[in-house]
């Protein structure tokens, strides 16, 4: 018998499950069993718990076929449990390191339920430690499954169980520790981490659900005066806590929720029952503009804050152009879709493929591109487009119905209800994004993450590549958005080229029709200015010798060349128009943490990882999977992490074996699951050809 069941239940948490259960397994005390309870969630999550239950013994998965809740799959997990001792963790959170042996080396044989601390996070990964005291009032901690251990015989010969619906720990959590009586211990560590959501949590989604918490102390209140007696106070102040709290209950219910929970708490009132706080007597009096008048007095500050930001954000609105003030109060023009790419560099990546796939299937869509004026040569004939912060752009950016970037729109422009913007991004992330670049600040050069958040918060729509993309940009964009995981449009090309295309593309880059095409891609360095390869190319490419021509592609960040010198096997590509075109001809690819190495994975050709500074790299800009393990589905190919190492697979033929082919497969299985040629045209027909269920919001 293990000594801990630790039970995780699963409903659109994707993007956080992988460290919840990293943070369970990998705690010292490893005595335990891991039961992760699909509750029918529509995204990965019951994907991510095979994954570890394929690979960990100590982890089993619990697959329900319809959603009932958090309650029923907390109820279905402890059904399975044999361990000692029940430990509810929710998906979204994380068990902290040590947990489980502090908590062995606290419980005793006369305990059946021991609170422990906890703390929390929000998406800036500001920690905070609650100010309660868990050795004290255990009716006064945190009404919560996951802040408390249950014996497991104690759990099932009471006959607990969830709530159906929301509160759902309110009633079996209190009912426990009453029970319990003197058989209550504590530990006063925090065990674990309360992360905040953005969005997407129950405790952000306000909304009448919320009313639930009234008829859990309803119920539990019929079972008797001595329970209404002791629970009172505390179902008084939760109650006024919800009511609070405007993530749960919205301004237009605040008046009929505190009708309701006066109304039931009138009626259970205990004779020997005194309110202590202004709040508490206001709330038992049942009159709601007395609360009202009393929460305005004491939220004057956080008013004259409120206020404060507004006028600054008035003083910004008015500081825009007139001319754009008077296009906002137009009506949005249904047939105009507003494009960019990198930053305004010119018509490429997912926007470009987007865009030429609609002039097919949606012409009655008229597309108009966003660039720079130093980029406008780049605009192929035939293509319409606005210079960033023209009038024509802020006229474009006032009327379209249609935004589609993979970065993002300069100027600040104003989201209007109505206008539909899909992130394309532009890679997939094996280098930390998002908020996960706060841990790394040699790489985030200033970066604002509030302007990174207030820019998550304009999407629709979130293009995803794959599962891996979709977990990670939900837990580092948090917001609202629908995660739309068709494949990259970009990459259709590797499925549609037809060999004579090939052939001409091959022909204008100077490959010789005997030669091997290498494309030499390494990818920006934070921490390095300027071009600086750590590879002598001229030594490689005579290694090589004359059957072999290398295509140079320095990263877009460096400018139009990579300043190299003459030599027939070294091709320039870096100010080539199309990457795609270079991936196309290249008959194997040498990249080091580039992104290109997931779209390259499409073509099933040779990947080559070259990484001399791997962990310098790791340690200054942080990565989602170690790129050298050699494990399936994280390692593209052969590898090498020196000059002399990169010569010898070549001169041995151990860049492309059997073995480096299995590799490559597995992770072309794992990063290019929706890559068929199609992506552009499913994307095409979301966006313009279907409804919009997610237009409107701004």
């Amino acid at each position: 018998m293990p000594r801990f069941s630790v039970v995780v239940p699963a409903h659109r948490v994707q993007g956080y499950l992988r460290e919840c259960l990293e943070s369970v397994l990998d705690q010292s005390f490893g005595d335990l069993e891991l039961i992760v309870v699909d509750d029918a969630s529509p995204d990965a999550c019951a994907a991510i718990a095979a994954e570890y239950a394929q690979r960990d013994l100590r982890v089993q998965l619990v697959r329900r076929s319809e959603r009932r809740g958090v309650g029923p799959a907390r109820d279905a997990g402890a059904a399975r449990a044999t361990g000692e001792w029940l430990l509810f963790l929710d998906g979204d959170d994380v068990l902290l390191p040590g947990a489980l042996a502090a908590l062995d080396a606290a419980l005793t044989p006369d305990v059946d339920v021991l609170l422990f601390g906890h703390d929390r996070t929000d998406w800036w990964e500001t920690v905070r430690r609650p100010r309660e005291d868990v050795t004290g009032d255990p009716h006064a901690v945190t009404v919560a499954a996951w802040n408390r251990l249950f014996r497991r015989t104690f759990w099932s010969e009471r006959g607990l169980a969830f709530s159906l619906g929301a509160y759902e720990d309110v009633v079996p959590v209190r009912r426990a520790t009453l029970l319990a009586g003197e058989r209550v211990g504590s530990l006063d560590r925090a065990c674990v981490r309360w992360r905040e959501r953005r969005g997407g949590s129950f405790a952000k989604s306000p909304g009448r659900e919320h009313f639930a918490v009234v008829g859990r102390y309803e119920e539990l209140f019929a079972e008797g005066p001595e329970v209404t007696e002791k629970l009172f106070p505390y179902a008084v102040d939760h109650l006024l806590a919800v009511l609070d709290d405007p993530g749960r209950v919205v301004p237009g219910d605040r008046s009929a929720y505190f009708r309701a929970a006066a109304a039931m708490l009138r009626a259970h009132r205990p004779a020997a029952y005194t309110p202590m706080t202004d709040r508490q007597r206001v709330l038992l009096s049942a009159s709601y503009g007395t609360y009202r008048a009393l929460s305005r007095a004491g939220g004057r500050m956080k008013a004259l804050r409120t206020a404060l930001a507004r006028r600054k954000k008035s003083v910004r609105a008015r500081a825009m152009r007139v001319s754009y003030r008077a296009d906002l109060r137009r009506s949005l023009d249904p047939r105009l879709a507003v494009y960019g790419a990198y930053w305004n560099r010119g018509v490429s990546c997912n926007p470009a493929a987007i865009h030429a796939k609609a002039r097919e299937l949606a012409p009655h869509i008229r597309g108009v591109w966003v660039v720079a004026g130093r980029h406008k040569h780049r605009v192929p004939p035939g293509v319409e487009y606005v210079i960033e912060g023209s009038r024509r752009y802020w006229q474009a950016m006032a009327r379209a119905t249609y935004l589609i970037n993979n970065s993002s729109f300069p100027g600040g422009f104003t989201k209007r209800p109505g206008q539909v913007y899909l992130q394309t991004h532009h890679g997939t992330p094996l280098k930390k994004m998002g908020l996960d670049q706060r841990r790394y600040p040699a790489g985030t050069h200033g970066i604002s993450f509030q302007k990174v958040l207030d820019h998550t918060d304009q999407w629709d729509y979130s293009l995803s590549a794959n599962p891996h993309s979709t977990e990670v940009w939900e837990r580092v964009y948090p917001a609202a958005y629908e995660a739309l995981e068709a494949g990259y449009p970009r990459n259709d090309v590797y499925f549609t080229t037809k060999p004579d295309e090939l052939a001409r593309i091959r022909e204008e880059l100077g490959i010789g029709l005997d030669q091997k095409a290498l494309l030499y891609a390494p990818t920006h360095r934070d921490y390095q200015k300027g071009f600086l390869p750590r590879l002598d190319l001229e030594r490689f490419v005579a290694a090589l010798g004359p059957s072999y021509v290398v295509l140079v592609r320095a990263h877009y960040f460096y400018g139009a060349d990579a300043g190299l010198a003459a030599h027939p096997g070294l091709v320039d590509v870096t100010g080539h128009a199309r990457v795609e075109d270079l991936c196309l001809a290249a008959d194997a690819l040498v990249t080091d943490y580039s992104s290109l190495m997931f779209d390259y994975a499409c073509l099933d050709r040779p990947i080559i990882t070259y990484a001399p500074d791997w962990q310098a790299y790791r340690l200054a800009r942080g990565t989602y999977f170690d790129l050298l393990s050699g494990r399936p589905g994280e390692t593209p190919g052969a590898l090498a992490t020196s000059e002399e190492e990169l010569i010898a697979l070549f001169r041995d033929g151990d860049w492309d074996t059997p073995e480096t082919t299995a590799l490559r497969a597995a992770f072309r299985e794992r990063f290019c699951p929706y890559d068929d040629g199609g992506a552009a045209e499913r994307v095409v027909r979301r966006l313009f050809l279907e409804g919009h269920p997610a237009a409107g919001r701004s």
